[in-house]
């Protein structure tokens, strides 16, 4: 028995981990890679293994990080279940169709600049076809019920915390040989203190730990007044006549702002200013997180019962967009406005026409919310580079540029620490393996945890193999 790390590995992207257990194969999630486009291209396309050598892939979450290459998978011969949560395989449906158009669309956009300069037209990674046939594979499963996944391999769920229908993953693993060893993967962790979501739940037994370690140098910022951020920077655009650019994940973030933005403006604490969901699949997202009330904060609920019109997801000037056209319309909209639309990191979707329109003039401000991975333009744009790169032209940042501190969604460093903490009291950890953290966060947590006499870690390299069926002592922790 072993498992093999095949995506965020050293960083935090493209999340996908092989489990081996005697002849049979099963995937931890099946995540797109984020980075350099040339890289990134290139390693969601060519993936390591045929689909048909995997009996079954565990779908923590329905991020795209996590879930992206599915249709890769399909069209390579995978035809197993996919297992998930209902709440991740409702949002799946949505997010799965929406990244093979984003696939098709910017591929067709940029193919008419190439074809125009006389070069090699690119095919997208995978098309709404593949997308449908991914679909159709999904089996969903409650949390805290186990379930057979393969020969010798059981699995339940755990509430992450993350975002709606996250889940921890518990596997007990069977070799032929008899032996036999508990695996947890702890997907994406959340917060104890999220407006819409439970805090993460504790697995007992684990002997691995696959955890996550996005934040495992820093803390998020105590006492951080996103409220004062968010009505100081509406006050700036109304004065200006700008816009306020807001790039953010369609699932989770997105419906975390609105709410944000609910709860002042039912308090009268913002100044009038209309503000647009330009994503369809934030629209459609919304409208699931509506479905599984029984994913979200009890105390939400009371909110819900207790507002006029009970839609803590909606307020007056707010408005959703599906229409490509509506979209299109609102880079000519003259009035101040605020846009939230995706992707988060600037990678792709409508953000980026909205941004190219907007990032060169100083009257527009660009709001962060969230992580920005290394390489990407959302990072480009928060560290400070004076032209970034869209749609393959350089444009010079002028407007100016803000983030907000306590939106993440990922536990923090003390948070990460009390949940690896809790985990190892609950069972008999051996080994901890740091996955989805660049190299220095993962090194720094780490040493945390040697320092708190927590088992051994291991901040595994792409394609390093961690054996289930001894103690692995010998190995090295890091390469």
């Amino acid at each position: 028995m072993h498992v093999q790390f095949w995506g965020a590995a050293r960083t935090v992207t493209g999340s996908m981990h092989l489990v081996r257990v005697g002849s049979h194969s099963v995937l931890l999630d099946c995540g797109l890679y984020q980075g350099r486009r040339k890289e990134a291209f290139q390693r969601n396309r060519e993936l390591p293994f045929a689909g048909h050598a995997i009996d079954a892939v565990i779908l923590s979450h329905a991020h795209i990080d996590h879930s992206g290459n599915l249709p890769s998978l399909v069209r390579r011969g995978f035809d197993g279940p996919i297992y998930s949560t209902a709440a991740t395989r409702d949002l799946a449906n949505y997010m799965l169709l929406d990244s093979a158009k984003i696939q098709e669309s910017d591929v067709a956009y940029v193919n008419r600049h190439r074809i125009a300069e006389h070069q090699t037209p690119f095919e997208p990674l995978y098309e709404t076809e593949d997308a449908l046939a991914t679909l159709r594979l999904f089996r969903t499963t409650e949390f805290g019920q186990w379930f057979d996944v393969a020969p010798g391999v059981r699995c339940r769920f755990h509430v992450a915390g993350h975002m709606l229908g996250a889940a921890s993953v518990e596997l007990d693993l069977t070799a032929p040989d008899g032996q036999r060893a508990r695996l947890l993967f702890s997907g994406d962790i959340g917060r104890a203190e999220m407006p819409l979501l439970p805090p993460p739940q504790i697995a007992a037994d684990a002997e691995f730990v696959i955890m996550e370690a996005t934040y495992g140098n820093r803390n998020h910022p105590q006492g951080a007044d996103d409220s004062a951020t968010l009505i100081e920077l509406v006050q700036r655009i109304i004065a200006q006549k700008g816009k306020l650019i807001i790039p953010a994940f369609s699932v989770g973030r997105t419906q975390e702002i609105v709410y944000r933005w609910n709860q002042l403006h039912e308090a009268g604490r913002l100044p009038s200013i209309k503000v647009f969901v330009d994503s369809p699949l934030a629209v459609d997202a919304t409208d699931v997180y509506r479905a599984h009330p029984l994913c979200l904060r009890p105390e939400l609920m009371r909110d819900i019962l207790n507002e006029p019109d009970r839609d803590p997801l909606n307020f007056r000037d707010l408005y959703y967009i599906r229409s490509e056209l509506y979209s299109k319309k609102l880079n000519d909209f003259d009035e101040p406005c605020v846009i939230i639309s995706a992707s988060g990191m600037c990678e792709a979707g409508r953000v980026l026409h909205h941004l190219k329109h907007a990032i060169s003039q100083e009257r527009n401000a660009i709001l962060f919310t969230g992580y920005q991975a290394e390489q990407t333009l959302g990072r480009y744009i928060l560290d400070g580079h004076e032209t970034v790169k869209i749609f393959g032209k350089e444009f010079p940042v002028r407007a100016s540029v803000h983030k907000l501190e306590s939106t993440s969604g990922h536990a923090d460093q003390q948070e990460l620490l009390q949940w690896v903490t809790a985990t190892c009291r609950a069972g008999r950890v051996r080994r901890i393996a740091l996955v989805h953290a660049e190299i220095e966060a993962a090194t720094t947590f780490k040493q945390l945890c040697a320092e708190r006499g927590l088992p051994p870690c291991l901040i595994p390299g792409r394609e390093q193999i961690l054996p289930l069926d001894r103690l692995t002592a010998d190995l090295p922790t890091h390469e």
